[in-house]
């Protein structure tokens, strides 16, 4: 039975790869793992330029954002009611018809004098 627990044998490619991965394991050293030294130079002065203007940027926009909506505390009216674009053609209002005053008749139940 082989490692992978298949129960099979390995063939001749399985060997070969398992033989390369080894040889690929043992020839990396303390040496190849050690850390990179910081960047210098004109690569750390990018980075930090990029950093300011972006910086920069973002702080425009806050600023913009504040006064945007600081000057917008305008009190809200109602819009004005639609009007036609022609005058309004319309029957003319009624004229009162004179009524004659009328004078008060008492009441039967009243007293006549």
């Amino acid at each position: 039975m082989n490692e992978s627990g298949t129960g099979t044998t390995a063939t001749q490619v399985e060997e070969r790869l398992r033989a390369a991965l080894a040889a690929r394991a043992l020839s990396v050293g303390p040496a190849d793992l050690r850390p990179l030294p910081p960047p210098t130079g004109p690569a750390l002065f990018r980075r930090v330029l990029v950093r300011r203007a972006v910086a920069g940027v973002l702080v425009l926009a806050a600023v913009a954002a504040l006064v945007f909506l600081s000057v917008r505390h305008e009190p809200a009216r109602p819009a004005e009611p639609a009007r036609s674009p022609h005058p309004p053609i319309g029957t003319p209002a009624p004229v009162p018809s004179p009524v004659a005053p009328s004078t008060p008749e008492p009441s039967p139940s009243a007293r006549q004098p």
